[in-house]
């Protein structure tokens, strides 16, 4: 196979999975009903002022906050536990201990095993991060409701949830991006096929509730 057509192949993949998060990015940011990720954040938003609003929801809500922050311990642990597999999947086919930089090293499938890694290191971030706002959420939501503490630190608690679910959300989305790039280790060629398969369905997980 020819070197330019695996780059084409390749590059092709990579620009309509960015044209579509560009799509989405810019639609949420017109209309926050628009896409799910958006609406979400508005959803979020209005939980922690209605449960501001309630007395006796502390322990709901540092419940709630409890099941988020477990999920996205998953998804870092799970992150975390692949990215040292795919390290360990690259370290065999390179001897560390010779390699230079020089551009003949960079090969169409080098760049998508340093894709790969990339990925998994970002869904582990993004799920860490995630964890660590709800982490701080339920400090602010766990006090009594009415108490100057909290009202005083209401806003702050909205914007860490809303930071919280955008993080993990594309720590999920990280997870889905493998897809195209395991397929593009296998065959270069159908790369942009299957980037366009997982566009189709992110476009249905986009979608905002009716």
């Amino acid at each position: 196979m020819e070197p330019w057509l695996t780059w084409l192949a390749v590059g092709l993949g990579a620009a309509i999975l960015g044209t579509y998060e560009l799509r989405i990015w810019r639609t949420g940011r017109r209309d926050p009903s628009a896409t799910a990720r958006s609406a979400h954040g508005v959803l979020r938003a209005d939980w922690v002022g209605a449960l501001s609003r309630t007395p006796g929801t502390e322990l709901l809500a540092v419940q709630t906050l409890r099941n988020s922050l477990m999920s996205a311990t998953i998804t870092a642990s799970t992150a975390a536990l692949t990215s040292m597999g795919a390290v360990s999947l690259m370290a065999s086919k390179t001897d560390l201990t010779t390699v230079r930089l020089n551009l003949q090293l960079l090969t169409s499938r080098s760049v998508l095993e340093l894709s790969l890694l990339g990925t998994l290191l970002s869904a582990f971030v993004c799920s860490a991060m995630a964890a660590r706002y709800y982490h701080h959420t339920g400090f602010i939501m766990s006090l009594p409701v009415g108490s100057s503490e909290r009202t005083r630190r209401e806003p702050i608690a909205v914007a860490y949830v809303q930071r919280a679910g955008v993080l993990y959300s594309w720590s999920l989305r990280c997870f889905f991006f493998l897809a195209p790039v395991v397929v593009g280790l296998l065959s270069p060629l159908m790369m942009p096929p299957a980037a366009l398969m997982l566009v189709a369905l992110l476009r249905v997980f986009d979608n905002p509730p009716s």
